[in-house]
């Protein structure tokens, strides 16, 4: 049996993630399609809208075969680290090929830019390093370095999400020298920052997930632009919790983490860097909401993005210390669902596997997982004090879930 994977969040599934599955499988010709979805705390430095089961659930509705769950060590990191860890999950997993969404829909241009970048790269890197001692934040650096070395018009946007991250895919397939088979699919219609519902049937997540907030938890005008089997999880899954999860559910958490932290311990943690820690302690003070922490806090240099993933880190007392002594390589598969050909196919595969497969965290001792279980039991406490004590006991009552042909 052939796999295609998929590096996904899923926040939530919509239109325009069924379509990448459909086109996945075309072009591709395999016969599953594996997901690697971050788990409760995602790349760009948020909580997760819903749990990692429900969503999970929503992408195996949705056409999915096997869902893994990707490390917080990889989810919550730049899109190099973050990329590096998913594709080494998937080729682990046995695929054949990994598709992803991308803004260029062009394969080649990737492989240009990826070969122009490694000619240039002293000249690209040294572009960056100046950018940055201007005051650059480390994206916008990254991207006016890519313009200075005026490439042909051949090169694609690298200041688009995710061709951002697209490329950084198949760079690490070269570095990892994995067999795996890149194929891309131009995004449709939606923007990936979207902030407002369009007129079509495709929306990005983040206009779904503003129309969510914005609207006060009713969804009934998201039923055109995700799946029947996603709105209904959504319903389902807002009865059970009694509500959806953003920053400001954890803003009084954070506060009291920096409110009680000095500032030699501040600086300790992962990705406070540069005297941030000050900035951060003089400011969380003034600011009433996470939204207006953020506001004081942005500068040209930190992007938004930046400063949410340390936030992230803040929030669960992860240090440099932690993430240093992990290994950049991927070393099990959490298995989160899957559907019953996803379950052949785990049958035929897993005596290859070169990393365990962990199905229950108690049959798993290794240390790197403990990032993932504090990640879980803080964003448990997101929740309102009627769920949280469900949403504490998910990761050790969950065992992965299984969906039949005819539940989908």
């Amino acid at each position: 049996m052939k796999a295609v994977g998929v590096v996904v969040e899923y926040n939530p599934f919509h239109n325009g993630h069924f379509y990448h599955v459909e086109q996945s499988k075309i072009l591709s010709g395999a016969d599953v399609v594996i997901a690697v979805m971050s788990g409760p705390f995602l790349q760009r430095g948020e909580p997760a809208l819903l749990s990692k089961w429900q969503r999970a659930k929503m992408a195996l509705l949705g056409g999915v075969d096997i869902v893994f769950e990707l490390p917080y060590a990889f989810a919550t990191q730049k899109a190099e680290i973050f990329a590096r860890g998913a594709i080494d999950i998937l080729a682990a997993s046995g695929c054949d090929y990994v598709c992803f969404g991308s803004e260029s829909g062009h394969l080649e241009d990737f492989y240009s830019t990826l070969n122009f970048i490694n000619t240039h790269q002293e000249t690209f890197d040294h572009h960056i390093k100046k950018n940055m001692d201007e005051g650059m934040s480390y994206p916008r650096a990254t991207s006016s370095a890519f313009q200075e070395l005026r490439p042909s018009s051949q090169m694609m946007d690298l200041s688009k999400p995710n061709n951002i991250l697209g490329f950084q895919y198949i760079r690490a397939i070269e570095e990892l020298n994995l067999s795996l088979t890149p194929l891309t699919v131009a995004r449709k219609n939606a923007d990936y920052h979207d902030q407002e519902l369009s007129s079509t049937h495709i929306a990005s997540a983040t206009s779904i997930r503003k129309s969510i907030f914005t609207n006060n938890g009713q969804l009934d005008e998201l039923s055109s632009y995700v799946p029947n089997t996603t709105y209904t999880e959504l319903v389902d899954y807002k009865r059970q919790f009694g509500q959806f999860l953003q920053w400001e559910n954890f803003w009084p958490l954070l506060q009291y983490r920096l409110l009680t932290t000095d500032q030699n311990d501040l600086a300790k943690i992962y990705e406070v860097e540069e005297g941030i820690e000050n900035r951060i302690l003089q400011l969380v003070e003034k600011a009433s909401s996470f939204s207006e922490f953020m506001t004081l806090l942005k500068t040209k240099r930190y992007t938004w993005t930046r400063l949410q993933r340390l936030c992230v880190h803040i929030l669960t007392n992860t240090s440099k210390e932690q993430i240093r002594d992990l290994s950049d390589r991927a070393s099990y598969l959490r298995l989160l669902g899957m559907t019953d050909l996803g379950r052949q196919y785990l049958n035929k595969w897993k005596k290859h596997s070169s990393l365990p497969i962990v199905s229950r965290l108690a049959s798993y001792k290794g240390k790197e997982i403990e990032l993932d279980i504090k990640a879980a039991k803080t964003y448990a406490l997101g929740f309102e004090k009627a769920y949280r004590h469900i949403a504490l006991s998910l990761d050790y009552k969950s065992a992965p879930m299984f969906i039949t042909k005819k539940e989908e």
